[in-house]
This record gives C-alpha cells, sequence and structure tokens, in this order.
C-alpha cells in the first residue's frame, strides 16, 4: 500500500495542490515519463496478486486509478484539435534567448523565414536588440524592448519584434513581475492583444514568486476580448497553477497534438525533458501549425505557431 501511496503523491500532486509547493513544483513535470514504468509495476504486482490478493489488491487497485487518471491528463496532449475554416491566421514565434547568448544571426534567419507577424523575445534586453536590430529592422521589424527593476541586462529583458504590416500598434510594459511583459495592441491586430510573458523558474526559495507570476495571466486569458500569450511560463500543463492561469486559453502546442515536445533543455534529446515554452490563446482561436527550432547558444527550443483567428 505504501507504494501505492507514494504513486499518488509523486505522479497525481497537482490534485491535491502539492505541485506548487517544494519539491513537488520541480518534480510534476515528469509525470508523463513515470507513467510508463508505472504501468509496467502495475502490471507485475497484477501478476503477483492473484496468488496474494488480499495483500496485493489494494496497491494494485490504487496504482490502477493513478495510471487512468494520469493517462487522462497526458493523452489528449497528443490528440490534434481541428481547425475551423475561415477567418486570418497570425504567426507566433517565443524564445527565451538565455540572457542574450543565442546567435542573433539564427534568430535572424528565424524571423526572415517564417515571416512571424509577432515574436516573443524573453531574456533579450537592450544588448540583444541593439545586436539583432540591423539584421531585421531592414526586413521590415519594429523592435520594443522592455527591461526589469533588476537591471539592464539582457536575462532581465524582453524584446517584442513587430512586423511592418501590422501598423501603428501601441505598447504597454506589464508591471509587478521581476520580468516585465509587454502587451502590444492596435493596427492590424484589430482587437488582438498579443503579449510577451516571462515567469521566474521555480526554484527552490523562488516558488512563492513563480506563483504570483502566473497569477498574472489571467487578465489575458481569464476576459477582456481576445489576446495571445507567449514565451517562457517555466511551468507544464502538468500543473495545475498553469492550468487554471490560463483557463479561457488553448495551448498551441496541445491543440497541434504536439504538448509533450520538450522546449527545454535543448542540450537533451529531443525526445526527453519539459515544454515550458508556450503559446496561448484565447478561445475560439486554433492552432493550425506548430513547430519547434533549435537555435545555437541558448537551452530554450524557439516555438513557432500559426494560428486561426475567426472571422
Amino acid at each position: 500500500m505504501v507504494v501505492g501511496v507514494a504513486a499518488v503523491v509523486l505522479v497525481l500532486p497537482d490534485l491535491f495542490g502539492l505541485d506548487h509547493r517544494t519539491p513537488f513544483a520541480q518534480l510534476v513535470w515528469l509525470r508523463p515519463y513515470l507513467l510508463l514504468p508505472l504501468s509496467v509495476v502495475l502490471l507485475v504486482l497484477g501478476v503477483l496478486a492473484a496468488r496474494r490478493p488480499r495483500v496485493l489488491w489494494p496497491t494494485v487497485v490504487v496504482l490502477a486509478v493513478v495510471v487512468v487518471v494520469g493517462a487522462v491528463l497526458v493523452v489528449p496532449r497528443f490528440v490534434p484539435t481541428a481547425v475551423p475554416d475561415g477567418g486570418r491566421s497570425i504567426t507566433v514565434v517565443a524564445f527565451n534567448t538565455f540572457n542574450g547568448a543565442a546567435a542573433v544571426d539564427e534568430v535572424a534567419a528565424l524571423l526572415r523565414e517564417e515571416r512571424p507577424d509577432v515574436v516573443a523575445l524573453v531574456e533579450a534586453g537592450e544588448s540583444f536588440r541593439s545586436r539583432l536590430a540591423p539584421l531585421v529592422e531592414p526586413a521590415g521589424y519594429r523592435l520594443i524592448t522592455e527591461v526589469g527593476p533588476a537591471g539592464d541586462d539582457d536575462v532581465n529583458g524582453v524584446t517584442v519584434a513587430v512586423a511592418a504590416h501590422l501598423g501603428e500598434v501601441r505598447s504597454t510594459r506589464i508591471r509587478g513581475m521581476p520580468f516585465p511583459a509587454v502587451q502590444v495592441e492596435g493596427g492590424g491586430l484589430g482587437p488582438l492583444r498579443f503579449v510577451a510573458y516571462h515567469s521566474v523558474a521555480p526554484r527552490y526559495g523562488d516558488v512563492w514568486q513563480w506563483r504570483a507570476d502566473l497569477q498574472q495571466v489571467p487578465r489575458w486569458c481569464g476576459g477582456g476580448g481576445p489576446a495571445v500569450v507567449a514565451g517562457d511560463f517555466n511551468a507544464t500543463l502538468d500543473y495545475s497553477l498553469l492550468r487554471s492561469a490560463t483557463r479561457g486559453c488553448s495551448n498551441a502546442a496541445d491543440q497541434r497534438g504536439q504538448g509533450l515536445v520538450p522546449s527545454w533543455p535543448s542540450w537533451l534529446p529531443d525526445w526527453v525533458g519539459p515544454q515550458i515554452d508556450h503559446v496561448f490563446a484565447t478561445d475560439p482561436i486554433v492552432a493550425e501549425h506548430f513547430a519547434m527550432r533549435e537555435i545555437t547558444g541558448s537551452d530554450h527550443r524557439a516555438v513557432i505557431a500559426r494560428l486561426r483567428l475567426p472571422a
């Protein structure tokens, strides 16, 4: 029975409100990787329980519930969503430059090749902007940069690249977090608000700030018109806090059946790791394309999403 209780706590801590506390805040993302070995343990114990039912069946039942509930939470991320006809498309890129260490020429190449409408570059302050601008401004991009209160290092900055065809957009710095968020609206975006977002990581000692950062997200997902929020959330959808904060929004990767593709760390194989970089959009906006791209110098992968906006 001890094994069953341990499985509940380790695999489903978000259902008991434990996932926003250390050590679970650092471990919840492992759930998809725990379900397969746990299923093997369940199978073995099921066979053994045939001989010692009174001793093992309670554990088998608990493990079976954990596996089923965990699968219900994970499997939908593999199932693509139907894309409606009509409307118009907008392409979004979100990328963490890793304190400005990402190769600016590769970032510029990404913009030239994908032709995104709006780009959220986090950990990209004035230094990164100054190196990127000569490469992308001739290609028709305007750069908007904000830096947080901790200093003007790249790690404290957020830069938004806006395609020239969107015209005169307005930008607003969202305060109240260590990393600034930048909201862009107006012009060719119409009623849509685009937000470049970056939360702190749930490291030991910073979990309280991570919780506070995620609690800013409902201002965009929770109403007030159509919105796209893109950047580094430092959380996967295994976290109840992220699921709650983004209620009213859908995740672009999930909608294309790629909700378990890792975005970090890029030095691990591309089949293992958490997806912490996201593009969220309010319903009924639907992602019609999703991809990731590695860029030299960063430990994050760039996220590319093409979204279908309703007419």
